[in-house]
């Protein structure tokens, strides 16, 4: 089964990297046109120089902030601008963040909110008209497993996460009529630039290698998952294979959570 997406228009948040980068690259391959989202105007340049490369799509960069309101009206409008409509929004812009929660300052609750919650709330209200209008649309919350098992210590970022994946279910019932599908992929431990972090952090002089397998060996599937295997899932959520699947949160994490 070949999964092609040509004549698409994408969007990705926090894609001039980890599995943003990972799914652009994937999605432009497939044949769609790809507006990556990303603050950093020199990430940005990077990341379209290398998807550009063997796709059969476009990839254009937009600098953007996600966590404010007047930017991402802005950047909608030029990506429409740019490529004329737009079919499929991902909304994976985030970081994250555990702390104990008598710690959270008011502060780090409404950050946390408006980067992983209220920017995936604005950019699909700005997204829904034009899908709903040509009958076809796909939007996926990239979340973690915290979603659905959050741990102590875990919040904010189980918190808003959550808050994604209930956005998520009240979307697709809403959006399943107008063909419309929206669902949530749930990330576990997966090679990213957040594992080089916590490499950076944790990893004690160890390679990074050895960090990774390490890790990995707790999974039940013996190992860390793939920024490349993840994108493949996004890839085939958003395609017309995928037509009768919405509204699932999908835990892409080897095995290791314990809720379905």
């Amino acid at each position: 089964m070949e999964v092609r997406l040509d004549g698409r228009v994408a969007i990705i948040t926090g894609a001039s990297k980890g599995l943003g980068y990972a799914m652009a690259k994937e999605f432009a391959a497939s044949g769609a046109n790809v507006a990556i989202l990303a603050r950093s105007p020199d990430s940005l340049q990077a990341a379209v120089a290398s998807a550009n490369e063997g796709a059969s799509g476009k990839v254009a960069g937009f600098a953007c902030d996600v966590s404010k309101a007047d930017q991402i009206e802005k950047t909608f409008a030029d990506v429409v601008k740019t490529f004329g409509k737009v079919d499929i929004l991902i909304n994976n812009a985030g970081m994250s963040r555990a702390m104990p929660s008598d710690k959270i300052t008011d502060e780090i609750w409404q950050e946390d909110l408006d980067l992983k919650l209220f920017a995936a709330v604005r950019l699909s209200r700005l997204c829904w008209p034009g899908m709903k209008e040509r009958h076809w649309g796909r939007i996926i919350n990239v979340l973690n497993t915290g979603a659905k098992a959050p741990r102590a210590n875990g919040a904010p970022t189980a918190v808003s996460r959550a808050a994604g994946m209930a956005l998520m279910k009240v979307m697709s019932a809403e959006g399943a009529a107008h063909g419309i599908l929206v669902n949530g992929m749930l990330v576990g431990q997966i090679v990213s630039d957040q594992v080089a972090r916590r490499h950076a952090a944790e990893g004690a002089n160890m390679p990074f290698d050895e960090f990774v397998a390490k890790v990995g060996a707790s999974i039940p599937v013996g190992r860390m998952g793939k920024a490349e295997e993840f994108a493949a899932m996004a890839c085939f959520l958003c395609s017309d294979h995928a037509g009768f699947t919405t509204g699932t949160a999908i835990n892409m994490d080897g095995g290791a959570s314990p809720v379905v």
